[in-house]
């Protein structure tokens, strides 16, 4: 069973239902019995290292590849069954590598898809303004840069207003604009009632824009939650930097010399330690009542990635 951490509450009217799910190949378990529940409507992400097993649990999910063990189920069908050719119907899909033909326009290759899906024609200008790129939908793709190529990708895995959305390192090739735009559109959908499942291996990027995330590492499932469940599951410090008014070093030192901290490092007339998380409202309340000691503080919590590498290594 994957050692996942619980959240505080059930996920509510789960969409994605995996159990016990594993994908072996000879002797590499590239997905080893995750379990997973995956809301309606939520903005999912699943983080790991390269060979972790996402892109394998991705590929599961969507019916391309057949479990070992386990089974997989969406809406309440299993993807391995014949039932399952319905629902695919309303999933839309952006792999991590996409690959078109260079000589075709924008336009027609999303017209190309639209046919394939057996979607109206008339989504398509429409959908190549909605990821900007209506000024180029008549322009060959030998001519579109990665992340052009990334946002068509998009266009395409929208096709038929999909109820479930799988991208798989979506922002690959994208520009801070182009993320921002891109995680703007992500929450309309959302809004709409869209569930999005995404991997990411850019933490700082996905921890503030996620409801909730799994952390994946040799197959399995680690961790599941929200960033701050994962934080209050696993107590990491908090770091200060202090920066004090010359001279006053020692007297902030000395305020603080009954807390929980660890050695304070001097240098400059700046301090740095780390408190227990649940001591850093007693730091704060402390460096407080020293008034014109201080000139400066920055607090740092842990990170998404504090939490990743702490699970991982």
């Amino acid at each position: 069973m994957a050692d996942a951490i619980p959240t505080a509450t059930d996920t509510p009217s789960p969409l994605i239902c995996a159990r016990a799910l594993s994908r072996h190949y000879g002797t590499v378990r590239a997905v080893d019995e995750v379990e997973l529940t995956i809301g309606r409507g939520e903005l999912f992400g699943l983080i790991g290292h390269n060979g972790a097993g996402k892109t394998t649990l991705f590929k599961m999910m969507l019916g391309l590849v057949a479990p070992t063990g386990g089974m997989v189920t969406i809406d309440g069908i299993d993807v391995a069954g014949a039932g399952f050719r319905q629902v695919r119907r309303r999933v839309g899909y952006l792999p991590e590598n996409v690959v078109f033909y260079d000589n075709l326009t924008g336009l027609e290759t999303l017209l190309f898809f639209a046919k394939l899906k057996a979607v109206s024609h008339s989504e398509c200008g429409p959908l190549l303004a909605k990821v900007g790129l209506a000024g180029a939908a008549r322009r060959p793709l030998k001519e579109y840069s990665k992340g052009m190529r990334q946002r068509l990708g998009l266009a395409q895995a929208l096709l038929g207003n999909p109820a479930l959305l799988f991208l798989d390192e979506p922002t690959t090739g994208l520009d801070p604009e182009g993320i921002r735009d891109f995680y703007a559109a992500l929450r309309e959908l959302q809004v709409a009632g869209v569930t999005v499942v995404l991997t990411s291996h850019i933490l700082a990027e996905i921890q503030q824009r996620v409801d909730r995330l799994a952390i994946m590492a040799a197959g399995r499932v680690r961790a599941i939650g929200s960033v701050q469940a994962l934080r209050a599951a696993r107590p990491l410090p908090v770091t200060f930097e202090i920066r004090c008014a010359p001279g006053r070093s020692d007297a902030v030192r000395a305020a603080l010399g009954a807390l929980p901290l660890s050695t304070a490092e001097g240098h400059d007339h700046t301090l740095r330690f780390e408190s227990p998380p649940d001591a850093k409202m007693q730091v704060l309340e402390a460096l407080a009542r020293l008034g014109g000691s201080i000139r400066d503080i920055s607090v740092r919590e842990a990170t998404l990635e504090d939490v990743f590498f702490g699970l991982t290594e």
